[in-house]
């Protein structure tokens, strides 16, 4: 068994999280997890032997709250998942104006990782294959102009993904490095909805590998070498043409830097 690392994972409650939470204990790894929820987290943390944060990553104001929990919980962070994500059935605006998905499963990483960079030594964002069919427009994606049941989904895993060779050279210097990884499709909870649609898709995913499958593609990950990398389970595959705009990407940045008031 290699090195015991200090790990935070995002939705480590449930889904994909809780099975990398769990698969990270079993490697002998000291696990914290946040979960929005009191009394889930605490029976997910309790069941896996990791301890619990509670936090909210759904506004600035509970994600500043969450990044300072964690600080005070974890000071010293080796690794941290961001695992946590929304697939929204409807066009929701947060207290910032933000459509939801947007801020959780995009900015909400982004700011923990400017909040929380002076104590970390490497990230690793849980992705999704489905960023290839992401269209990111910087004047409407925000406030979910452009929104799409499932296309807006996409569209966040490719805006947090645009980040990826940016916070790797940020960071290169000073030691800390990040990889992406999409742990297959799985069947967990996410982007489940009711009527027709929902009914399909429960019978669809029915013939899905169960989200314990996510554990060690991500779990591997924890103690890899190496940064700016993107994960298809386990094989390293180059970034493909939605997620290479290096504009967009800068653009993303700085207009996340500028409402996050981050530098």
């Amino acid at each position: 068994m290699g090195e015991s690392l200090r790990v935070v994972v995002t939705g480590g409650n449930r889904g994909i999280g809780r099975a990398v939470a769990a698969e990270a204990v079993r490697r002998g790894h000291r696990v914290t997890i946040l979960a929005r929820r009191p009394d889930e987290g605490s029976a997910a943390a309790r069941e896996i032997g990791a301890r619990l944060v509670v936090g909210d990553l759904s506004c600035v104001r509970t994600a500043w709250h969450a990044a300072g929990e964690i600080a005070a919980t974890v000071p010293a962070i080796d690794v941290l998942v961001h695992n946590a994500a929304l697939w929204p059935s409807r066009r929701v605006l947060n207290e910032d104006g933000f459509e939801q998905a947007f801020f959780t499963n995009h900015l909400a990483p982004f700011l923990l990782n400017h909040l929380l960079e002076d104590r970390l030594r490497r990230v690793v964002q849980v992705s999704a294959g489905l960023y290839v069919t992401g269209k990111v427009d910087p004047a409407r994606t925000p406030t979910g102009e452009d929104f799409h049941p499932v296309k807006t989904y996409a569209t966040t895993k490719l805006a947090n993904l645009l980040m990826l060779p940016l916070f790797a050279e940020r960071w290169r210097e000073a030691g800390v490095t990040i990889d992406a990884v999409h742990p297959g499709v799985l069947r967990t909870g996410l982007g489940d909805r009711g009527g027709a649609l929902g009914l399909v898709l429960k019978l669809v995913k029915r013939t899905w590998k169960p989200a314990e499958h996510a554990a060690p593609p991500v779990a591997d990950l924890l103690a890899a070498r190496g940064t700016g990398r993107y994960f298809e389970e386990s094989e390293q595959v180059p970034l493909r043409p939605p997620a290479l705009d290096a504009t967009l990407a800068r653009r993303l940045w700085n207009d996340a830097a500028q409402a996050l008031d981050v530098a």
